[in-house]
């Protein structure tokens, strides 16, 4: 499976972003979605998590009520929307996936996730 993340930028705090993560290759829909950050000098961290049917989100308390994680399988794609930014969040973006089946799973530790996008920077500004 191959994973392009796109929608990076610069923004203001306070501001909002749409990351995209598309997905090509070996696709099917039983697949968990996450997104992880790196920001410099940092460990790589969980952020969200959707399950394989999109009927289960798992989030970071950091980002809990700000970001929102979302799917849309028939596009192979999974979307990360996040309002009221701040510096803190400013970090390189990774999408990864992993096969679940059918079951459904929010995996949130790196070590779950077999396939990783090239990432997509986010700065935001103070």
């Amino acid at each position: 499976v191959q994973l392009q993340a796109s929608g990076g930028g610069l923004v203001q705090a306070g501001g909002s972003l749409r990351l995209s993560c598309a997905a090509s290759g070996r696709t099917s829909s039983s697949y968990a979605k996450g997104w992880f950050r790196q920001a410099p000098g940092k460990e790589r961290e969980f952020v969200a998590a959707i399950s394989w049917n999109g009927s289960t989100t798992k989030y970071t308390d950091s980002v809990k009520g700000r970001f929102t994680i979302s799917r849309d399988n028939a596009k192979n794609t999974v979307y990360l929307q996040m309002n009221s930014l701040k510096p803190e969040d400013t970090a390189v973006y990774y999408c990864a996936t992993t096969y679940t089946g059918n079951v459904v799973y929010t995996p949130s530790t790196r070590d779950e996730y077999s396939d990783w996008g090239q990432g997509t920077l986010v700065t935001v500004s103070s």
